[in-house]
């Protein structure tokens, strides 16, 4: 049986997101790009404007949160010319 865990590589070591119960396995480490986050105040949103923001996107949370729309953060990439 396949398991997928996610984790944090810091220090030279992997640190999981969450326990595993697996005594001994071959495991594959990809490394994937840490998302940067956005300087609201750069963009000239205050804590009131980005509260406001949140609240009304929030209806869209369990679609961007569903794993299926993953295969849209390549799209653009993957997609025939």
């Amino acid at each position: 049986m396949l398991k997928a865990v996610e984790g944090v590589y810091k220090n030279g070591k992997i640190e999981l997101s969450e326990p595993v119960d697996v005594r001994e396995a071959k495991v594959i480490v990809t490394f994937l790009p840490i998302a940067h986050r956005v300087d609201l105040r750069e963009r000239g949103i205050d804590a009131e404007q980005a509260a406001d923001l949140r609240r009304r996107l929030s209806t869209f949370a369990n679609d961007w949160d569903d794993p299926a729309m993953d295969a849209y953060d390549t799209y653009l990439i993957c997609k025939p010319s």
